[in-house]
């Protein structure tokens, strides 16, 4: 039987704002992780007040409501696992400015992040975070998740980017937190309480973020080496050597033979690891980094060297890199993929560990990721025909969780907690903190009405 408040939420919009169509329900109650709750409506707004209209409405009937943007999270971050409301946020689609003198841009969540950075460029500037789903992802999910990427190593997470939000509340009221401009001292810092929230504290309807004079050039390389190990040496040889890349990228040997299998041998390099380095700025430095770091990482053993001297070079590494993934759910296993991250002087610790934990279960393991911050992406790659793998996976991501928290790591770089993550929330934080973000919860949300069933 139908909610008695659907025919009044329609009655609150134009024509084709709500949707309780079963075919579009079922589009919306899930992401890129396995899980999937079919919401009760989806509403389609076109503004702020449209969403401040939905909230105001949900919260005198005590409605569920989970925001979504694109659905590119690997953590079931936007299932409205309570049903209840989703409201879609794809329709908020616009840039609303991209001011060069003040070098700042205004958007809506729902511009996709790839479409973004590439107006920024148009016009000379930069927009550096750039997620693996950056073609498919919007800039309302970077912000719930403080979404990160290759870049983030020299540039910061979504978080350094954003000196502005609007954001609709539980009770329907509009904040708008921060500004526009570069540095912001006035009162606490609202701006980073709501980015990375995952949408239990606000609804983000418009987005002030930062941009930069967009590096002339870029240059990079990638090696490969005999052995994980050799690889993440190397990363640290890097650092010691005084260079800050771009992007610093690391592989195992699992991972690069699913890509030759999955993009043909002629196109991934021989090896049992690698490493893959880019450097931007003006063009003669780049020339003279990538210089450096050849002669460098020959000392180290490194072989089966590939240069990229300009950005189209670079460009052709980069679609190698983003294949790691599809090469990996290509293999006939079922990825898990962790986006754990380590203290750097931890990734050799962590490649052991992760081989421990292969030999242990027999569960094959591949480590791809951003070798340059920490966050390695560890892959449990299980079958799921044989009999009691499942367990013996949650025992292998137990034993991950809580050697990478005692390390001082985290348990999630750049995917977030959603639901995937929720059994490890306590094993990764402290009773205070638990406590902190219960009252920030609910001084916020009080009757727990946005995204409910998640980790606060």
């Amino acid at each position: 039987m139908p909610r008695d408040w659907i025919a009044p939420l329609k009655r609150l919009f134009p024509a084709g704002r709500v949707s309780t169509v079963p075919k579009v329900l079922d589009a919306h109650g899930g992401d890129a992780w396995f899980a999937a709750v079919r919401p009760e409506a989806v509403v389609f707004p076109r503004s702020t007040a449209e969403v401040s209209k939905l909230m105001a409405f949900a919260s005198r009937r005590r409605i569920p409501v989970t925001a979504r943007g694109a659905g590119r999270g690997y953590v079931g971050g936007c299932v409205p696992q309570k049903n209840g409301i989703v409201v879609s946020l794809m329709k908020l689609n616009r840039i609303l400015e991209l001011n060069t003198a003040d070098g700042v841009a205004v958007v809506e969540p729902g511009v996709i992040t790839a479409q973004f950075q590439a107006a920024a460029r148009k016009v000379g500037w930069f927009y550096p975070p750039d997620p693996a789903s950056r073609a498919e992802s919007s800039l309302g999910g970077n912000v719930a998740t403080n979404a990160g990427g290759p870049r983030c190593l020299k540039y910061g997470v979504t978080r350094n980017y954003v000196l502005g939000l609007e954001v609709v509340l539980a009770d329907g009221t509009v904040a708008r937190i921060g500004g526009r401009t570069q540095k912001n001292k006035t009162g606490f810092d609202l701006v980073g309480l709501f980015v990375g929230a995952e949408g239990l504290l606000g609804i983000v309807t418009r987005i002030t973020l930062r941009l930069l004079p967009h590096p002339p050039a870029r240059a990079g390389l990638s090696a490969t080496f005999t052995s994980a190990h050799a690889a993440a040496g190397a990363v640290q040889a890097i650092f010691a050597a005084g260079f800050l890349p771009s992007a610093l990228e690391m592989a195992d040997s699992f991972t690069l033979a699913s890509a030759r299998k999955f993009l043909g041998a002629d196109r991934v390099p021989p090896g049992q690891a690698q490493i893959l380095v880019e450097v931007d700025g003006r063009k003669e430095g780049t020339r003279a980094e990538l210089a450096e770091l050849v002669r460098l990482l020959k000392k180290h053993r490194a072989h089966h060297l590939l240069l990229a001297k300009n950005e189209a070079g670079c460009e052709r590494l980069w679609e190698m890199r983003r294949n790691y993934s599809a090469s990996l759910k290509n293999s006939g296993l079922v990825k898990l993929n962790e986006d754990i991250v380590v203290p750097r002087s931890r990734l050799v610790d962590l490649i052991r560990f992760a081989a421990g934990i292969q030999r242990k279960t027999g569960i094959q393991v591949a480590c791809f990721g951003h070798a340059g911050d920490g966050n390695i992406h560890v892959n449990l790659m299980i079958d799921p025909k044989i009999p009691g793998i499942q367990k013996k996976a949650d025992r292998a991501l137990d034993e991950l969780f809580e050697q990478i928290v005692a390390w001082g790591g985290a348990i999630t770089g750049e995917h977030g907690i959603g639901l995937a993550k929720l059994p490890w929330w306590k094993t990764a934080t402290s009773p205070a903190v638990r406590s902190l973000h219960r009252k920030i919860k609910d001084a916020l949300d009080p009757s727990g009405l946005l995204n409910p069933g998640k980790f606060v």
